[in-house]
């Protein structure tokens, strides 16, 4: 069984989420620091709401920052692209009879619409979200339950994800990880090299050359 991560992994979309955490900030007369972005990076919506109304002292609700967030990324998701290899090696592991699935943070109308409009959706048996199960991909429990959603064990499953976070949280699960290069969390490079299965920057390292 592979598991497969979204947003980063599959999809070029971390970007979207730094535009939008800019000019949320902006808006409110504040600055995009790291502090920050350790507080909302791979979580889920309401979760990073909520650190966002503590740490920035907003009097709006965490559902009205949510309504933000998703009017600023409005229909960022019908655009972004596939990263390189993606698509070929989906289809290899689908020759390969390999039953695949996503777990993702990401919000589930965003995901169907990355699926749906590059066209990945077909190779996909089910996707999981964590918003959907109130855990973080981080917790070995999400993995877990992914895994037996599934029929599976999790010592039978793989997973790729960009996140250190979320590939600690899969190996406690006893899962083998695959790490994943994005260039937004570039600096995670050395440590997820060192603590992943393998680690790869392109998707196109695991095609079959002939």
């Amino acid at each position: 069984m592979y598991f497969f991560d979204l947003d980063g992994t599959l999809i070029d979309s971390n970007g979207v989420w730094k535009n939008v955490d800019r000019e949320f900030l902006s808006r409110r007369g504040m600055s995009y620091t790291h502090a920050y972005y350790e507080g909302v990076s791979h979580t889920i919506f309401p979760l990073a709401a909520k650190f966002t109304k503590e740490f920035c002292r907003l009097e709006e609700s965490c559902e009205e920052i949510m309504a933000e967030w998703m009017e600023l990324a409005k229909d960022a998701y019908a655009n972004v692209p596939v990263k390189p290899g993606v698509r070929a090696y989906l289809k290899q592991c689908k020759a390969e009879g390999r039953t695949l699935a996503v777990v993702t943070s990401s919000v589930p109308e965003h995901c169907h619409t990355a699926l749906e409009h590059l066209d990945l959706e077909k190779y996909f048996d089910r996707v999981t979200f964590a918003q959907d199960l109130g855990m973080e991909k981080k917790q070995p429990e999400i993995w877990q339950a992914a895994a037996a959603a599934a029929g599976v064990v999790p010592e039978d499953c793989t997973i790729f994800d960009d996140s250190l976070s979320a590939c600690r949280g899969a190996r406690a699960a006893r899962m083998r990880v695959i790490g994943v290069y994005d260039r937004y969390f570039a600096q995670d490079e050395p440590e997820m090299r060192s603590f992943c299965d393998v680690y790869i920057r392109s998707f196109e390292e695991l095609l079959y050359r002939k």
